[in-house]
């Protein structure tokens, strides 16, 4: 039996950008995740992927790795220096574990092969939208390795505010910019510690910064 977004989630997610330049593929995923989404933006090209994600930024990104112009990872590295947060799950013919690999360092959040069940795109986009990372498991040992990255489970929210711990803010001021109290910002931080096994701000920007979860 298929695993179906309905499943998982009371409320459809407000919104994905699928980007492939076979439209048969993209029109397929978009079938596929119909149940899963209230809005399915289709484009063809990183150049278009960028402009998509410049107007609005979706709830995650389902993109393919080879395409005119930028790459999808170039334009999630792009997207990542001005500050977006967006997850990204990449489904692509590369079965190369140093390909997976290099997209998880770069920020991935999913590494999925086309040659994959439809079923497992689902999974995947729901792992990732619970704050996971999801690799093809014939890949995944070999591509943790390759990346030096564990799998560590934060939420966007978590990821959002390592990002300020990173540039210096203090939770007073983390609060305020996400419009949360000071207490949750406090309990974030301990949880984010608790997963990365650090006990200290400085240890844990360090660690942050090692494991690829946050960059400058």
């Amino acid at each position: 039996m298929g695993v179906s977004c309905a499943q998982a989630v009371a409320v459809p997610f407000r919104k994905v950008v699928v980007a492939d330049d076979h439209i048969l593929v993209a029109q397929g995923i978009e079938r596929l995740l119909m149940e899963c989404f209230e809005s399915i933006v289709l484009v063809s090209s990183g150049e278009e992927l960028l402009a998509s994600l410049h107007r609005e930024a979706p709830d995650v990104v389902v993109s393919d790795i080879s395409m005119p112009g930028l790459s999808g990872i170039d334009v999630m590295r792009q997207v990542r220096s001005e500050g977006c947060l967006t997850p990204f799950v990449f489904l692509t013919m590369h079965d190369e574990s140093s390909m997976a690999a290099e997209a998880i360092r770069a920020g991935a959040r999913g590494y999925i092969l086309k040659s994959a069940a439809g079923d497992e795109l689902v999974r995947a986009i729901n792992g990732v939208m619970e704050g996971q990372t999801y690799v093809t498991p014939t890949l995944a040992a070999n591509a943790i390795v390759s990346s030096g990255r564990s799998q560590y489970v934060l939420t966007d929210k978590q990821l959002r505010i390592l990002e300020y711990v990173a540039r210096g803010l203090r939770s007073k001021q983390i609060a305020y910019e996400l419009g949360v109290s000071v207490r949750t910002i406090e309990s974030h931080k301990y949880a984010i510690m608790q997963e990365l096994g650090v006990h200290g701000t400085l240890e844990l920007v360090r660690k942050a910064e090692l494991e690829g979860l946050i960059r400058h």
